[in-house]
């Protein structure tokens, strides 16, 4: 059985982040991940952050995976496991987890579930031909292994992954027919909303698919118009011509282990559908586990990376291997989330997280 101080569960922007917090202080971590490298949803992003310098603004989300991951690797109280997956959580402290083909156990003092989220998908006629994506794996196609998905592509849903992607279709080359997207209002950020529409890509509010159509894979869309009620208006069909239907609406928290974990869950819509209660200092209902990103609920990997200093510097406190200006350290992290959600664009967060802390344990 490996022992460490602290496990992290994810090596995305929340998990590592945690794991240089945690080991701040002199703790041992073990950081696990199921991917074959660490980076987690930044190694596909190559656009700039925004936010604050202490948020790395203007750095793109490729170059700062390579920074958390060189300071990671760097770092030698860290070990890390790739290939590992996360198996059960135990309340005597015990993780086990499959990792290359092999069973394993680990026994650590404080975990840090930092797990990401899963893509949302939606029910319409034909949304199994091939050719129907979600944003990631469009992302993951392009940006991580140089692949075009196609030729010409269907958005569906304005939030910020949809308006981003778009734009790095673009920049790959192929054409994006329209984004639609259900609700009245682009639910991204209009500074990306802008570079879609300079390039002459429509957005099309109120508007939804109704079917994908084609043999073998996706030849074209029809899309429609709705009302305010979020019904199809008739009459309003239209068919778009296309090899992609890209699916960008939405993300759900990946909490499983949390679940099997027997930690008190939720059901905050707001911050992408059941997510685990936690105190403000992301402890969970098992004092043991703490959470961190997306898994804590929807936002920006601003937030993401901000909670996982926030986790892994908690946990190492309750162990007394916290560095020696750790309060200023907690301080600062929970300042840096009130400046990110701020603003009419972090409403929706702070909604969410009003009802969680509003729930009683």
């Amino acid at each position: 059985m490996k022992t460490v101080d602290i496990c992290v569960i994810g090596g995305g922007p929340a998990g590592l982040n945690a794991a240089l917090a945690a080991s701040s202080g002199g703790a041992s971590v073990l950081l696990l991940d199921n991917a074959d490298h660490l980076g987690g949803q930044l190694v596909k992003q190559t656009h700039m952050f925004f936010g604050s310098e202490r948020q790395q603004a203007g750095t793109r989300g490729i170059d700062i995976a390579v920074s958390l991951t060189t300071a990671v690797q760097g770092t030698p109280s860290i070990e890390v496991w790739l290939e590992t997956t996360a198996l059960g959580l135990y309340d005597d402290g015990v993780l086990t987890v499959e990792c290359l083909g092999e069973y394993r156990k680990v026994k650590a003092e404080r975990f840090v579930v930092a797990t990401g989220a899963s893509e949302k998908m939606l029910a319409f006629k034909g949304n199994d031909l091939p050719g129907v994506y979600g944003a990631g794996a469009v992302q993951t196609l392009m940006n991580v292994f140089g692949i075009k998905p196609g030729q010409r592509v269907l958005m569906v849903g304005a939030g910020n992954i949809g308006l981003i992607v778009s734009y790095q279709l673009l920049q790959a080359g192929v054409s994006v027919a329209a984004i639609v997207e259900g609700a009245p209002r682009i639910g991204g950020y209009l500074v990306h909303a802008a570079k879609v529409r300079r390039a002459g890509v429509p957005i099309l509010t109120s508007h939804t698919i109704l079917e994908a159509y084609g043999q073998d894979s996706v030849e074209g869309a029809v899309i429609c118009q709705l009302d305010q009620a979020w019904q199809p208006i008739k009459g309003t069909e239209q068919k778009i011509p296309v090899d992609v239907i890209c699916l960008a609406v939405g993300l759900s928290p990946l909490s499983d282990l949390l679940w099997q974990a027997d930690c008190r869950m939720l059901y905050i819509p707001e911050l992408g559908g059941h997510v685990a209660w936690r105190d403000e200092s992301l402890r969970t209902s098992q004092p043991y586990i703490f959470i961190a990103g997306d898994v804590a609920g929807i936002e920006e990997a601003s937030s993401a990376m901000v909670e996982g200093l926030l986790a892994g510097y908690v946990a190492t406190l309750d162990i007394g291997l916290a560095p020696s200006d750790v309060s200023e350290r907690i301080r600062a992290a929970r300042e840096q989330l009130v400046e990110l959600r701020s603003g009419p664009e972090g409403e929706k967060t702070r909604l969410g997280l009003a009802a969680v802390q509003g729930e009683a344990r």
